[in-house]
């Protein structure tokens, strides 16, 4: 597998736990084993990533942008004590009823993305842990993967992964693969 010219990830469920009542606080948003480890090396091996997160805890009032804010400074800072760092943050903080373009399933994150840096659909990867990550994946051009963690499994049993996409325990399954690394 040819190295991606961007890495899109989804956030909840992939890069940090997941919770089906909303991550709502920085306190409660607390990577996942290793995803951190693996960015690092991802952004040490030259690929630039990005974040790319459906957040309607705030359309839902569930908590405010400086929250949010709070939680992507966490990321960044945690991050980048493991000498890595996020390129760009992608986030839509509406509801499933609000009629934006950007919520995933729709693709608005990812093709802003993939404008912002440049890069044609098919030499980005989009990694996530949902059905509606892999179908925003799609609707954009982009190859995606399926991570086990967050919603992933739930994702696998659901019967709506499309064929042919590739599934990795974790984030740091799939970095060891994309680098070619043993785990």
């Amino acid at each position: 597998m040819a190295l991606p010219a961007l890495l899109i990830l989804d956030r909840d469920g992939v890069i940090n736990e997941d919770s089906d009542n909303y991550i709502r606080s920085v306190d409660q948003w607390v990577p996942i084993p290793g995803s951190l480890e693996a960015m690092a090396r991802l952004h040490r091996a030259g690929v630039p990533l990005a974040v790319a997160t459906n957040q309607s805890g705030i359309a839902r009032g569930y908590y405010d942008l400086a929250e949010l804010e709070a939680m992507h400074d966490k990321l960044r800072r945690l991050l980048a004590m493991r000498g890595g760092e996020v390129a760009a943050i992608e986030y839509c903080p509406h509801g499933p009823d609000d009629g934006c373009d950007c919520r995933k399933p729709l693709p608005g994150m990812i093709e802003r993305l993939l404008a912002r840096f440049g890069v044609a659909p098919e030499r980005a990867l989009v990694v996530g842990d949902s059905v509606r990550d892999l179908e925003a994946a799609a609707a954009a051009g982009v190859p995606a993967v399926l991570v086990r963690t967050g919603k992933g499994e739930r994702s696998l049993a659901s019967g709506r992964v499309p064929e042919g996409v590739p599934v990795y325990d974790d984030l740091a399954a799939f970095a060891d693969a994309l680098l070619g690394e043993e785990a």
